[in-house]
């Protein structure tokens, strides 16, 4: 980007607490002065609702300042500590823009009601001007105890600020950015042509009717005013649609990195969806939500998509490829507690655990051995030597059980485990077949009456993985015939979109039946390790442009980008694309520092470093290649 001209000379007036700075430098030098004192809990919250009102204009900035400073009780040697915890807390998005500072520092203010001792040394950090800090100065007794400030300083009056600013009489035009009432006061006195209310740290709903502009991070700032970022692009621009009630860790994570976070506790149905996801730039789901063509063509930014679980079923994978749409999940975060359940099932079926517990609770008391077997000798049949088959192996045979698999790509056995020639193989042999495949169409009823007439009689049935693999009338006729004893399912082919919806199927009501809600991998532990994955890899690919274990893209581990842009050009699998690209490089002088290419059936995707110079029209000639899907730039 570069940055825009005007006649006039433009003037950058900022604020400190809470806009320089996340915090509010009297609350934190309030934790150090009464680190020891009794009341500190209860003199730190009248500090901090203190501020709150001076800052939200119901309290006048004298009466603010002096309330607060004798309960502070500081000390000058306190001040020292407070300077070294304030770098600490600079505002995220002024650390990653220096480049502002570096270029304008000779229009940039720190105009403050707080106090010159710590502004100084943290803006000066920043290349700002110590001349160019104005604000509060302390008053000190001769044993440097804090006892007042400086009230000949028009910035410890109320409309401080506003007289500061005519004093300074800035010929051009003024651009103050903060986040408080008085911060409005400049615009509202005339000296201001705009006000940008800045959101990183605090929202204060009184300033923000008052604004031209709710700024929320110094990016959007330079971003509106066309000048050079340190992102290609507003991260509090990035909308997010969150749905199913996706872990709470998740949300925090975007929202740190922030992006513009909405939550929806259920999943959506296809026009539902298509509605909600007209402006979305990262959509984040589970297992119930559709993600069909019909709402990719209604995703006008889409970017990437979460699935916040092990599968990727329900979303049109090659329908994403072609929209440039990028998808991650969490093939490997939630494993253990699908095994985990699969073993606990197996006993409590085994023993026919779960039927004797309703009979107790409806008062009958059936103490028999008859029908209950231990797990020891028997025979496993895992169905999918996936991630979860595999480790269920491994688990299951440190409990006593012989085990078999079968698997239609060739997988490694572990343990003692032996590999079934053919699925029948394996169903003619297993005391209990439980199912660990993945979601793929041709799955579809993978298990039905002919597979069942293939088990050993009195079988042990279980399926956690797709709800659409199993005939589920088949599998009910043989519950009620008797040749599968005990059945436990986790997964249906029809399942209720939110808790709120009655579940329906044909296995209720099932003797030695254990049905549960699609809560396989749904633990704290695994919820917890999905939530933490699946953002992290999305932020990858948004700030670097990394698919690695992307569910479609072509896999592409990439190294931090450092002093260059990177150009992430995604186009139709077609020959001869990169030389396209490489001209249109050549045709603009731009010099490659580094180049990455990986390909798929549908789609090429290309990274190239370039030198930070470059022409601003490049991305647009990137775009009109013919076969082009998606290009944009990072720096």
């Amino acid at each position: 980007m570069k940055t825009l001209k005007t006649n006039k000379e433009t003037y950058y007036i900022i604020d400190f607490d809470s806009t320089f700075t996340q915090v509010e430098a009297l609350d934190i030098l309030g934790e150090i002065a009464l680190q020891n004192a009794e009341d500190k809990d209860d003199r730190l919250q009248q500090i901090k609702d203190i501020t709150d009102r001076g800052m939200d204009g119901t309290q006048t900035l004298r009466e603010s300042l002096e309330q607060r400073l004798v309960l502070l009780k500081a000390h000058k040697s306190h001040l020292p500590k407070l300077v070294e915890e304030l770098k600490k807390q600079v505002s995220t998005s002024f650390k990653r823009n220096t480049d502002f500072f570096n270029r304008h520092r000779e229009q940039i203010y720190i105009l403050s009601n707080g106090f010159k001792d710590f502004i100084v040394p943290i803006v000066t950090d920043y290349n700002i001007k110590a001349d160019h800090v104005f604000a509060n100065t302390f008053e000190f007794d001769d044993n440097d105890n804090i006892v007042g400030y400086d009230k000949n300083n028009v910035l410890s009056s109320n409309q401080g600020k506003v007289e500061q600013l005519k004093q300074l009489d800035l010929k051009g035009n003024v651009y103050v950015i903060g986040d408080g009432y008085t911060d409005y006061e400049i615009k509202e006195a005339g000296l201001a042509d705009k006000f940008y209310v800045f959101t990183e740290n605090i929202s204060r709903d009184n300033v923000l009717k008052k604004a031209d502009h709710v700024t929320p991070s110094l990016d959007e700032f330079l971003y509106l005013n066309n000048m050079n970022t340190a992102l290609s692009y507003p991260k509090n621009r990035i909308n997010v649609l969150l749905l199913e009630g996706v872990h709470p860790k998740a949300i925090e994570l975007m929202k740190e990195e922030g992006y513009n976070v909405s939550v929806y506790p259920a999943g959506l149905d296809e026009d539902e969806l298509c509605e909600k996801i007209k402006n979305v730039s990262i959509l984040g789901i589970r297992s119930k939500t559709q993600v069909t063509k019909k709402v990719l063509d209604h995703a006008n930014r889409l970017i990437a998509i979460g699935a916040f679980c092990i599968g990727t079923n329900q979303i049109d994978l090659e329908a994403c490829l072609h929209k440039g749409v990028a998808v991650f999940n969490a093939p490997f975060s939630n494993t253990r507690s699908v095994v985990e359940l699969a073993i606990a099932n197996i006993i409590m079926l085994m023993r026919q655990i779960f039927d004797r517990s309703i009979s107790m609770h409806n008062g009958h008391w059936d103490k028999s051995a008859q029908g209950s077997f231990e797990i020891r000798g028997k025979t496993l049949g895992i169905v999918g030597y996936g991630n979860i088959g595999a480790q269920l192996s491994v688990l299951a045979e440190s409990l006593g059980l012989k085990v078999l698999y079968y698997d239609i790509d060739e997988k490694l056995a572990l343990g003692n485990a032996t590999k079934c020639a053919t699925m029948k193989d394996l169903l003619n042999q297993a005391d209990v077949v439980t199912m660990h495949v993945d979601g793929r169409k041709e799955n579809q009823y993978l298990i039905g009456e002919q597979e069942f007439g293939q088990m050993k009689d009195s079988v042990i049935f279980i399926n956690l993985s797709r709800g659409h693999i199993v005939d589920i009338e088949a599998l009910k006729n043989n519950v009620k015939n008797g040749k599968v004893a005990g059945v436990a399912v986790d997964v249906f082919p029809d399942e209720p979109k939110s808790n709120d919806e009655e579940f329906i199927s044909a296995l209720r009501g099932l003797p030695n039946t254990i049905l549960s809600p699609h809560v396989g991998g749904s633990t704290i532990e695994a919820q917890e390790n999905i939530a933490e994955f699946v953002p992290k890899k999305i932020m990858d690919y948004i700030n670097t442009g990394s698919t690695s274990i992307s569910a479609n893209f072509p896999n592409l581990q990439l190294p931090k980008l450092e002093n260059a842009h990177r150009l992430i050009h995604i186009h139709e699998n077609m020959p001869g694309i990169l030389a396209r690209i490489n001209q249109v490089l050549a045709d603009h002088n731009i010099n490659i520092v580094g180049q990455y290419l990986k390909t798929n059936e549908t789609i090429g995707y290309v990274i190239t470093d370039i030198d930070k110079s470059y022409d601003g029209n490049i991305n647009k000639a990137l775009r009109n290649i013919n076969h082009t899907i998606r290009s944009r730039v990072l720096y």
